[in-house]
């Protein structure tokens, strides 16, 4: 009988499979790629796979605009893959997540061609259909039923004029919300996931399940956001943990979930501490752990990712020490640098120039998994993967950047002001190929890959990584063994020291008689370190450090290199 909280002390790798390993030379990743590659997961020491959609899809906002939910995107396989996939990772020890993304399907679903075929339709309530404005013409601007702005740029609603009405789509249009309200449609969601379950999956990384529950007035009509600037309105005070969400997703657990000891996490943009505890209560039953986004937005000025700002260290350190006290005695916590949504974080709050990759991607490293939490691992972060220099617009491939371009052009912005803007944050920079080796295409595929591998991978591949022993790849294998060796990692009471330093981030975990001391020098600039109080923790085992020839402390106080770090134990 397994753990039933065995995912706290896991370590999961995301795998994005369009940009994994392609088996077949098309250019695109696919199953049977990544069954080639498990050995390298493998060594890593990682114990969760959770695989990106992997269903059948147009691609519009590549796979996560789902047609089918049980069948598998003829890009990357079939069926038969995913058997042997499952198959293969149990075999050496690890499980397997799927990603569940049902706030929306795609619009070439078969429940949402049937919701569309006309307003007397059986499945019209699967989706939110809703008439033009009163007083205004269908179709035109101003006659949405509300002012919303979609996460993809333009209107939430799109207007449908065979059946005279709107649907609803916080993302792409070709991405229709389902409407929970609606209980058929939570219980095919359910039936879907029992299927997967007994497929053999071990549990479900949820696409934006908090924004399923959205708030309605008496006559079932949808309020009107606030408006900020320009045409559109937030309605996120609408949708974002609903006044149902708590209920939609007890039920989930108990009709999909539960008595199963599965790993389930809820991405939840805008999810608040408080939020979080009711979440991830295990008395309320609901999910495992969440994904915050807080920490991912504190480099994002007034104009929002699109409008980046330097990141303040001191504002890492008290958002993250907020979430591992807010969380300390109820509920768990995902703890996330990247991710397919994220550019790269060596290049976003580390150092990539070639005097700093390697030291700062460690250090960044050795701060997240060292917290209280789950640690997700996404493709490439292990190698110190960078960010790519796209120069034109037309080497992007992201629905939402190309959205935002195309709206921001429309607004008068200018091409090159808008490109310096989205270079360094657009979702493409985390979905170039992973770079396995110095061969053409980085050993990605053998043919033209779907979006442009990045020119480092002559440097920066797997297979130098693994031949280095101080390489990213390394020091994060050995950040994995200290999680699974130290429960003080896992379970240890958190508390933050240096609050103010700007330089520093330095930690404690403490169970039983045990302490562990995390210290890290987060600049490009030497850093001379004063712990009161702490002399006989700096004089504690090493665990792992990223400089093998650090300066020894002295009583209270230590010397760290530009981007070093230390883990250290007192038993």
């Amino acid at each position: 009988m397994r753990d039933p909280e065995w995912w706290k002390s896991a370590v999961v790798y995301q795998i994005y499979p369009r940009s994994f390993a392609d088996s077949d030379g098309d250019g695109v990743g696919d199953l049977r790629g990544i069954i080639d590659r498990l050995d390298h997961l493998v060594a890593l020491g990682v114990d969760v796979i959770w695989l990106s959609p992997i269903y059948r899809s147009p691609q519009d906002d590549n796979g996560y605009d789902i047609s089918d939910y049980e069948d598998v995107d003829p890009s990357f396989g079939t069926l038969e893959d995913v058997d042997a996939l499952i198959a293969a990772v149990h075999e050496r020890g690890m499980k397997l997540v799927m990603d569940l993304v049902v706030n929306h399907t795609s619009d070439e679903h078969a429940w949402f061609e049937e919701s569309r075929s006309g307003t007397g339709s059986r499945k019209r309530d699967w989706y939110w259909w809703r008439p033009p404005r009163e007083g205004h013409e269908g179709g035109t601007p101003g006659a949405e039923p509300t002012n919303w702005e979609s996460f993809f740029s333009g209107s939430t609603w799109e207007w449908d004029a065979a059946t005279g009405e709107y649907y609803l789509h916080l993302f792409s249009r070709k991405q229709p919300d389902l409407n929970w309200e609606n209980p058929e449609v939570r219980q095919a969601v359910y039936a879907m996931m029992r299927w997967w379950v007994d497929r053999g999956v071990d549990g479900f990384r949820m696409d934006v399940i908090n924004l399923v529950s959205k708030e309605l007035r008496p006559d079932g009509s949808l309020p009107d956001g606030v408006v900020r600037s320009g045409r559109f309105g937030d309605g996120s005070p609408y949708y974002t943990a609903g006044p149902r969400i708590h209920e939609f997703l007890a039920e989930m657990h108990a009709e999909a979930l539960a008595d199963k000891a599965l790993l389930t996490v809820g991405e939840m943009p805008g999810v608040t501490i408080e939020q979080a505890r009711a979440f991830t209560d295990p008395a309320r039953r609901e999910v495992n752990m969440v994904f915050t986004f807080e920490h991912m937005g504190l480099d994002h000025g007034p104009g929002g990712k699109w409008d980046q700002r330097p990141l303040r260290l001191t504002d890492l350190k008290a958002n993250l020490a907020a979430w591992q006290e807010g969380l300390a005695d109820i509920g768990w916590n995902s703890l996330y640098w990247n991710n397919h949504d994220q550019p790269r974080i060596v290049s976003r709050f580390g150092d990539d120039s070639p005097e700093h990759r390697v030291t700062s991607a460690k250090t960044l490293g050795t701060v997240l998994h060292m917290l209280r939490g789950t640690p997700y691992v996404y493709q490439g972060e292990e190698l110190g993967m960078t960010n790519v220099d796209f120069r034109r617009i037309e080497e992007f491939r992201d629905v939402e950047t190309l959205n935002h371009y195309r709206h921001a052009l429309d607004d008068g912005a200018s091409p090159e002001a808008l490109l310096a803007g989205i270079r360094p944050v657009s979702r493409d920079n985390a979905r170039t190929p992973m770079q396995w080796d110095a061969s053409a295409n980085a050993g990605f595929t053998t043919g033209e890959p779907w979006i442009a591998v990045n020119p480092n991978h002559t440097e920066i591949n797997a297979e130098a990584a693994r031949a280095d022993a101080g390489s990213v790849f390394h020091h994060y294998r050995r950040l994995i063994e200290v999680r699974h060796a130290h429960d003080v990692v896992v379970h240890g009471d958190f508390a933050l020291l240096l609050p103010s330093d700007e330089q520093v981030f330095a930690y404690t975990r403490s169970l039983g008689g045990q302490t562990l001391l995390v210290v890290a020098n987060m600049s490009g600039e030497p850093a001379d370190v004063e712990l009161e109080g702490k002399a006989d923790l700096l004089a504690g085992e090493v665990l792992l450090s990223t400089h093998d020839d650090g300066a020894p402390a002295e009583g209270e106080r230590v010397r760290l290199a530009p981007w070093e770090s230390r883990v250290l134990l007192r038993r």
